[in-house]
């Protein structure tokens, strides 16, 4: 038996049925040639009920990889919308984290995927810290991988295509394997682009620094953390970062909808700043808590109440 977290009820093609009944054929295209895209999404409770994290954005930028890899929808954003919210209600979850896939069925078996049905489906469960509950107050141990993030012309990145995570996974493995708690990847030029499912920040002498997007996914929770930074007049500059300029760090952090905002201890044995997370990232990560638990109406519009 499964250990891994779930529960009862997963929306399927456009009907919520039993979570061990959401099942597909063997032969389904996605699950041989990686063509589908999807989203990972949290809710979380607030003082005004349960609430979801940017459920249009995150929606949105489904439609948006939909399209990048030439798959048509066969639901609306709203359909999207409503059946996100409905599966977590009949599901009974105060918080949990949501995964929403496109994926093409099993009509074709060779590369021709015209013939292939979209089907779509919504899974919701409890689900804790990412990285782990400590993760969030003292930080994780990283290592730039061997693996490089995708050439944006070879594999589109602002995608969240299944298939492009193969060297996520790779890079993740590679850095568990190695005793590190998450990889570190660099572009094609070798400058750093991401972790293996974050985007990644840096702060130097009181500004924070980020990598552009070229080669990386445009991160929802990536945007919030740079509005946040702005609003509190914390100056936030996306440019090229180096390796090295990774280990002269006075602070570091990831960022995403299942890490949230996990600070960086130390990267190829080299400890980042004071080893453990520093000033303006713990400001950072408070302010960002604080929007999605809805206890400031700063950012109340990011939050889509059950």
């Amino acid at each position: 038996m499964s250990s891994a977290p779930r529960s009862d009820k997963i929306w399927m093609d456009g009907e919520l049925i039993d979570w061990d009944k959401a099942n597909v054929h063997v032969l389904t295209h996605t699950l041989h040639y990686g063509v589908g895209v999807f989203e990972g999404i949290r809710c979380y409770k607030t003082k005004k009920g349960s609430a979801i994290f940017r459920l249009e954005d995150h929606t949105k930028r489904l439609f948006d990889s939909a399209k990048i890899t030439g798959i048509e929808i066969p639901f609306t954003m709203d359909q999207i919308n409503e059946a996100t919210k409905n599966t977590i209600s009949v599901n009974k979850l105060e918080e949990c984290y949501v995964r929403t896939i496109v994926f093409l069925g099993d009509e074709s078996r060779g590369l021709n995927a015209l013939n292939c049905n979209v089907r779509v489906s919504i899974a919701a469960w409890p689900w804790g810290a990412y990285l782990g509950d400590e993760a969030l107050s003292k930080g994780i141990n990283v290592k730039v991988s061997s693996f490089n993030r995708h050439h944006p012309n070879v594999f589109m990145t602002k995608s969240k295509t299944c298939g492009a995570y193969v060297n996520s996974i790779m890079a993740k493995t590679e850095a568990l394997k190695a005793g590190y708690d998450e990889a570190i990847l660099l572009d094609p030029y070798g400058y750093v682009a991401e972790g293996s499912g974050e985007n990644i920040f840096i702060v130097r002498n009181g500004k924070i620094k980020t990598p552009p997007l070229p080669s990386i996914l445009e991160g929802i929770t990536r945007d919030s953390v740079i509005r946040i930074a702005h609003d509190m007049g914390i100056e936030v500059t996306e440019t090229n970062l180096s390796r090295d300029e990774l280990y002269i760090a006075d602070e570091a952090f990831f960022t995403g909808t299942a890490a949230e905002l996990t600070p960086i201890r130390a990267v190829d044995g080299r400890i980042i700043g004071n080893n453990g997370i520093g000033p303006i990232t713990k400001k950072l990560q408070t302010a960002y808590f604080e929007a999605f638990r809805g206890e400031t109406d700063v950012y109340s519009e990011w939050l889509s109440y059950i």
